[in-house]
């Protein structure tokens, strides 16, 4: 990779944070519920980088994700540990087989009761992440870049126009 003088990192002071270090059935089992808890968090860091097209300004956005998500797991592992492990298991069980629902559906369902009753979450529905939503962002909106193209374009032609040389759009006259 090439640098300049002008791309600065971010100190390590910015850049540190606590990491989730959670392996894939544990994600896989709590994504959907910590999908719709953190979704507001996603959406923010999503703008960001979208509109400032620069992630190390959006380094306080990602912690907030990051942060969420710890939260999210530690909420779970309080209220709802037991089943959340039982269903976990079942997810490593039948990894062999993917992670097809059909063989972990008791264990989702206590999961999921248990989710409803301790923690007010329900299950999003089939779809929920697809749909499309505004974000409300609490940020102000970027000033747009300038183009830098348009200065090198000539000024338009003054109106009257002279008329066009093959008869404009009905084509050539031959």
């Amino acid at each position: 990779m090439t640098d300049s003088k002008i791309f600065a990192l971010p100190s390590d002071q910015e850049l540190n944070t606590e990491e989730l270090s959670i392996s894939w059935p544990y994600i896989a089992a709590a994504a959907v519920f910590l999908g719709k808890k953190c979704e507001w968090y996603h959406n923010e860091f999503m703008l960001c980088r979208y509109e400032l097209k620069d992630p190390r300004k959006c380094l306080k956005e990602g912690k907030d994700v990051t942060k969420c998500a710890k939260e999210g797991f530690q909420e779970i592992k309080k209220h709802c540990g037991k089943e959340f492990e039982a269903h976990v298991n079942c997810v490593v069980d039948t990894s062999a087989t993917g992670t097809d629902d059909r063989y972990c559906s008791k264990t989702r369902k206590m999961f999921d009761d248990c989710m409803l009753k301790n923690l007010n979450m329900e299950r999003p529905s089939f779809g929920y992440f697809c749909e499309a939503r505004v974000h409300d962002s609490p940020r102000p909106k970027p000033e747009p870049e300038p183009d830098r193209f348009t200065d090198r374009l000539p000024d338009p032609a003054a109106p009257p126009y002279p008329p066009p040389k093959y008869q404009g759009a009905s084509g050539f006259n031959i």
